[in-house]
């Protein structure tokens, strides 16, 4: 696992939102129940979202969370960024102080490919893909539930 729990919460919370992107809002009790996560724990990671400037929300009848901007405009890294931060992926992959290109450390001309990749990734992938992966995940389960 390359982010926390929390991150990987807030990626599953903000595919659900973009698959009921343009409907009504939802409110965190559906997106805990749809994405089986504990409710009390995606409450807060829906909160920072909202103050970091990924979800928009709004109280009372009708409220409930909805993106701050198209889901194919928010991206693996926007979210990881908003989560975790990006600073582990500039430091040395053995914890070591002082570790780069003139003194490097026996992990570090792998590490700096591995993740130059997977920020690439992180880039490139949005939510909406992400929101589009997990449906095809749960249309093959459901196919798979009815052939028992």
């Amino acid at each position: 696992m390359i982010y926390s729990k929390a991150c990987e919460y807030a990626i599953r919370a903000l595919a659900h939102l973009a698959v009921v992107e343009g409907g009504q809002p939802a409110q965190a009790q559906q997106i805990a129940r749809a994405e089986h996560l504990p409710l009390p724990v995606l409450g807060k990671i829906l909160q920072d979202l909202v103050r970091k400037g990924l979800l928009t929300s709004r109280r009372g009848p009708g409220g409930g969370f909805r993106l701050a901007r198209r889901s194919n405009l928010i991206t693996l890294r926007d979210v990881v960024a908003a989560m975790d931060g990006l600073d582990h992926f500039h430091t040395c992959a053995a914890g070591l102080p002082m570790c780069g290109d003139e003194a490097p450390c026996p992990l570090h001309d792998s590490w700096k490919v591995i993740r130059t990749q997977i920020l690439k990734d992180l880039e490139t992938t949005t939510v909406a893909q992400m929101a589009q992966a997990v449906q095809r995940k749960k249309e093959r389960a459901r196919r798979a539930a009815r052939r028992k």
